[in-house]
């Protein structure tokens, strides 16, 4: 049986080409999304410490927004198809192949961790796992922001998201597993897409103790 792992990188491999065009714009039709992302490379400069990973990079468009905003930002993907072409369309930033489980990163080494919407895909048990490795590679006040699907019920949901299946989390649940990490979530954003498929988009901003 194929891992979700497995899975997801095969899945991104192949719809590249697709998912840049739809993304190439930087957020420039989303605002909730770039102003959040603009706060939280704001606060990251705040902590003296400017260097930040964009996990889950995909075609670097985020990458290169952080960059633009003062941060020294790199992407890290699980699809070498993604970080091919992020490579491709951002020369002068780093990319790297790396799963969101196992950075490629020295302990307490980063002011900064995004996660834009690049934990949907990992199954809730494993959810736990992937939130301690981000704080392991967040220097204390350290900032991680985490995009998601969001749910009024009051457990994850599994859904068909069109590249490969994802959950949508309870805001309050998502808060409460950043908390157990040793995060202390301060600022959360929830709101209606208008999407088809009825979930709220949430973002929630979390700092290192």
């Amino acid at each position: 049986m194929m891992e979700h792992h497995d899975e997801t990188r095969a899945a991104y491999d192949g719809v590249v080409e697709l998912y840049a065009s739809l993304f190439a714009d930087r957020l420039e039709t989303h605002p909730f999304s770039r102003n959040m992302i603009g706060t939280f490379a704001e606060l990251v400069r705040g902590t003296g410490n400017p260097r930040a990973a964009d996990v889950g990079c995909g075609p670097g468009h985020l990458t290169a927004m952080l960059h633009e905003l003062g941060l020294d930002a790199f992407g890290l993907d699980l699809s070498p198809a993604m970080v091919d072409h992020a490579r491709r369309a951002h020369p002068a930033l780093r990319f790297d192949e790396a799963r969101m489980e196992a950075l490629p990163v020295g302990d307490g080494a980063l002011g900064g961790v995004l996660a834009h919407y690049s934990m949907i895909h990992t199954p809730p048990g494993e959810l736990p796992a992937l939130l301690a490795e981000q704080v392991r590679v967040l220097a204390p006040g350290g900032l991680l922001l985490a995009s998601f699907f969001a749910t009024e019920g009051p457990e994850p949901v599994r859904f068909d998201h069109k590249v490969t299946p994802a959950y949508s989390w309870p805001v309050d649940r998502f808060a409460e597993l950043l908390a157990g990490a040793g995060l202390v979530p301060f600022a959360r954003l929830l709101h209606d897409p208008a999407s088809e498929r009825g979930f709220l988009d949430a973002h929630v901003l979390a700092r290192l103790h």
